[in-house]
């Protein structure tokens, strides 16, 4: 049965090299469960966790021309993809957190202002400015940085993806997911403050 199993992931993986979509499904079909697994075990997030496992298997599909069956299976090449793409990401995790608490430390606090309509106006852009940085801080690095040249570079999907020497497909599943998720995490506010 091994055997079997191992031919069959040799025969995908050279589909794969020839550059065989259905090839490529099929791997991911056969992996992606074991590998959505073990990233949601190192990231803890799902969100990031399913990051992890696209971003394994797109760089199978770039470097299916380096695997060398004689150092690993392909079960333990992709399992060696997906570790080092989680300890990434949570590494980079870890480093934005550090940078975030350090900023909130070197505040200096503001003499408060006098409630007036404007001020009123003001308290109230700065907590929703709050609200979207935290939320930004939420999402994976990846999703973070395509959101931020689209918004605020005014990039357009095919320019991020050009920038970024990615698929133009990942970069609009990229911004799809961290959109959502920004969605799910503000609320109305993300509404525009409709309920």
């Amino acid at each position: 049965m091994t055997d079997l199993r191992t031919a069959r992931e040799g025969a995908l993986l050279e589909g794969m090299r020839r550059g065989e979509q259905e090839a490529a499904a099929a791997l991911y079909d056969m992996y992606s469960p074991m590998l959505l697994a073990l990233a949601l075990r190192i990231c803890g997030q799902q969100p990031d966790a399913e990051e992890v496992v696209l971003d394994t298997f797109m760089q199978a599909w770039r470097d299916a021309h380096r695997y060398d069956a004689s150092r690993a299976t392909v079960a333990g090449w992709l399992t060696t993809i997906a570790r080092s793409r989680a300890l990434d990401l949570v590494r980079a995790r870890v480093r934005r957190q550090h940078a975030t608490d350090a900023a909130q430390l070197r505040q200096v606090d503001e003499p408060m202002i006098t409630s007036t309509p404007l001020a009123d106006s003001v308290l109230e852009h700065a907590e929703e400015g709050a609200a979207v940085r935290r939320a930004m801080a939420q999402l994976s690095d990846k999703q973070r940085c395509v959101i931020e040249m689209a918004f605020y570079e005014g990039l357009t999907h095919a320019e991020i993806a050009t920038r970024l020497m990615e698929p133009l497909g990942t970069i609009k599943t990229r911004i799809r997911l961290g959109m959502m998720r920004l969605r799910d995490t503000l609320g109305p506010l993300a509404l525009g403050g409709q309920s």
